[in-house]
């Protein structure tokens, strides 16, 4: 694949830890401008990366911020929560899904007109839950199958605007959100066992299928989920 050099103007909600950081540190090492949100305490600005804060479940929050800005080239949506066994709960389950699901939505269409002066991208992280239940995590599991058929329902509705949308489904990496799986030893065999490649990803590995989904090279993929799961899937 031929390396582009041209810096891009990227967004990446969720980019303080876990996925979304590892996201923002790989986009900034190859060049790119990146802006990294979330919520609570911010790291210290790296290089090529800058911290703010934004609650994706604030509708007027996100609206004020995208209509400020003047470029973006990428949108990455990476801000996601679980609550695993309280989501049967209806009011945590719409918690989830507000974050996970809502969120996604009012970032895409926050960021919708900026995006149609670049030809630019959008980059959903969906899951593999998005594919199969979880017991314990029905909102979880609910609003990343959403991301999935939000991801294709964009991807049509914003050609017309030379806006590509696409996900990233990540198999098991280790990250924050799976720390309490991976010290479950029980849990976590039967997770390696399952994996054909035989262990846990690390969050690192979902950078080079994000670049080459924001590069020219895909310039033809739009609608499509790209799974980052070391084969779990295929199983």
């Amino acid at each position: 694949m031929t390396q582009r050099t041209t810096s891009k103007s990227v967004f990446i909600s969720g980019g303080t830890s876990g996925i979304g950081h590892a996201l923002a540190r790989g986009f900034a090492q190859a060049g790119h401008r990146v802006t990294a949100s979330g919520i609570g305490q911010l790291p210290d600005n790296e290089e090529n990366i800058e911290f703010i804060s934004l609650d994706v479940t604030d509708g007027d929050a996100v609206a004020g911020y995208f209509n400020e800005i003047k470029t973006l080239d990428t949108l990455i949506n990476a801000a996601g929560i679980i609550r695993r066994e309280e989501e049967h709960h209806p009011k945590t389950f719409e918690q989830v899904v507000d974050t996970n699901l809502n969120g996604t939505m009012r970032l895409c269409s926050a960021a919708r007109n900026t995006l149609s002066l670049a030809k630019g991208s959008i980059i959903n992280i969906a899951s593999m839950l998005s594919y199969f239940g979880g017991g314990l995590v029905p909102g979880y599991a609910a609003s990343k199958g959403g991301v999935v058929q939000l991801t294709k329902s964009l991807a049509i509705a914003y050609a017309k605007d030379d806006i590509r949308v696409n996900a990233i489904a990540p198999g098991w990496i280790e990250t924050p959100l799976t720390g309490d799986l991976r010290a479950d030893s029980k849990r976590n065999q039967s997770i390696v066992d399952r994996t054909p490649l035989g262990r846990w990803g690390d969050p690192s590995e979902l950078v080079g299928p994000a670049l080459f989904l924001a590069s020219e090279e895909a310039s033809f993929v739009t609608g499509t989920v790209l799974n980052v799961d070391g084969g779990y899937a295929a199983m």
